[in-house]
Formats: structure tokens, sequence, C-alpha cells
């Protein structure tokens, strides 16, 4: 069996030792391992991949590992890998990210399983019905705002969703939502155009002759567009690229920086650290590792 074990706690001596000595102790053997210490905030983060020789199972583990947690006030989990985290994926009229995540999860380049798609359009209902994926159709307006939020959580935790996707979902969320579900719900956006607002911003971004554009992937706070952020990427332009050449390679880029993201928070390498995140990149060489490159 491989598991992954997750640890934040106040950074202090002993903690690798205890961690190391406990997984050998139960016959583990570490194939990958990952450590941070911020020291502005004196917090420290561990991400440990393992393979239990001993066939020791989840509960075992996470049972025999409380005192260690307790020792030292650590908030800690255990995965296992061979689990795939399930997905809701929101939407409206710009499918570029839908489509590439449909095709990623199909391919296995992504360690999810999309339970669900909701919309507040029905654009993309033939799309995802054809991945055998249930659609939801929730129509949003000023007056039912209040009432379509409550169906999106009643899909939500009607399918156990661990994590939900915006993948261009043009609606604001409500500040109630975004606590219920911190750090559990990732936006797409494109931050690297901030003077440029609207429904158009690559029309602008060509019209005032930008040379880079790009895309940052972050978590949804009650605060729009202000969470910590997961994935960034740019693309440069030249003065021979087109308007609709901004549209596709800004599409593309969201696309890309939305899939590392998801990639990443899947396989457990993301730790909130206050307004910001800690990331852990994904093994040398390792297949993961190429295909999202």
């Amino acid at each position: 069996m491989k598991y992954c074990l997750t640890v934040t706690c106040q950074s202090r001596r002993g903690i690798v030792a205890a961690i190391s000595t406990f997984l050998a102790e139960f016959g583990c053997n570490i194939i990958d391992s990952s450590q941070f210490d911020d020291m502005e905030t004196n917090r420290f983060f561990m991400r440990v991949s393992f393979v239990s020789e001993a066939d020791a199972d989840w509960q075992t583990l996470y049972d025999a590992f409380d005192a260690i947690a307790e020792k030292f006030d650590m908030q800690f989990d255990f995965h296992d890998e061979a689990i795939r985290m399930k997905v809701v994926i929101m939407v409206s009229r710009f499918g570029h990210c839908l489509n590439d995540l449909l095709y990623r999860w199909r391919i296995g380049a992504l360690p999810i399983d999309i339970v669900a798609v909701i919309s507040n359009h029905t654009d993309y209902q033939k799309v995802v019905v054809n991945h055998d994926i249930p659609f939801h159709h929730i129509k949003v307006t000023p007056e039912n705002k209040p009432d379509a939020e409550a169906r999106i959580m009643e899909v939500v935790e009607d399918v156990d969703a661990e994590l939900v996707i915006l993948a261009r979902y043009m609606q604001i969320l409500s500040d109630d939502m975004c606590q219920k579900m911190s750090g559990r719900i990732i936006n797409i956006h494109h931050s690297f155009l901030p003077s440029f607002k609207g429904a158009n911003p690559y029309k602008q971004a060509f019209e005032r002759g930008v040379k880079l554009i790009g895309a940052t992937s972050h978590y949804v706070t009650a605060d729009l567009d202000e969470g910590p952020i997961i994935e960034q990427d740019v693309v440069r332009i030249t003065h021979a690229q087109s308007a609709n050449d901004y549209v596709s390679l800004g599409r593309d880029v969201e696309s890309r920086v939305l899939a590392r993201a998801i990639h990443a928070h899947a396989h457990q390498r993301v730790f909130l650290n206050g307004t910001k995140s800690v990331v852990f990149p994904a093994s040398p060489g390792s297949y993961s590792s190429r295909l999202m490159g």
C-alpha cells in the first residue's frame, strides 16, 4: 500500500526524526519526502510519501501516530494514494478549462474522479453527459442567488465532493460558501492582466500592446480573487499577434495553470500558510511530473 503523510505544526527540533522513526518501526519505506520551515511564521510543513511493506492499514497508522502528533501539536493526515479525489467542476460559457480537465481526467493525467458538473447555462450539457458524468443546470439570477447556491451545496454534499473547481464559472460565491468550503475551492483567472477589468480583458490587453499575459490559480476566499495562490504561468506576446491570438494564448495558459493547481492539490502537495501557500513540487522524473510540466 502506498500512502502519504502530511504534517503542519510549529517548527522545533526532532520532528523529522520522530516521523522517520515512526514509519520505520511500522515497516514503511519512504520513497519521497519534502519539508519546509517558514522562518517568518515559525511554521513547519512536511509531506512524506511511503510504501507500507508490512501492510499496515490507514487506520492503524493514523491511530498510532496520534501520540507523536500530540507531542508536537501537529495537524496531520494519512492519505491512501490509490483513492482518487472526488471533485465537482463548475463552469459557465467558456469551456476551454472544462474540456481540458475532461481530457486529462479521461487519460488518467489527474488523480481525480469528476463526480458532477454544475453550470448556470446548458452549453456543455451534452459534452458532460457524453462522458457519463452527471450534469446539473442551476440557473443563477440576482433574485434566486441564495437558493441557487443552496442547490449547489446540496449537489456538492450529495456526491461527497472533496474539491470544487471553478473552471471559468462566472458567478461570485457568497462569503458563507467560501468560509464553509475554505481550502476546497480552486479558481482560475487572468491575474496577470490586473489593469483590465470586465468581460473582455484580452481585447483590452491587445489594444494596450501588452507583451506578457498569464493566469493564476488560487483558493477561493471571501476576498474576491485574493485567496492563497497555488500556481501561475505566463506567455509572451508580440506586436504581430492579433486580439484573437491573445484570447487563444490566454485560454491555453489558463487551462494549463488550473490543471497544475488541481494536480498539486489532489496529490496533497499544497499547504495553506496564512494568506499564502506552500506547494511542494512533484518528484523529478515521475510520470505525473513530466505530464503536468
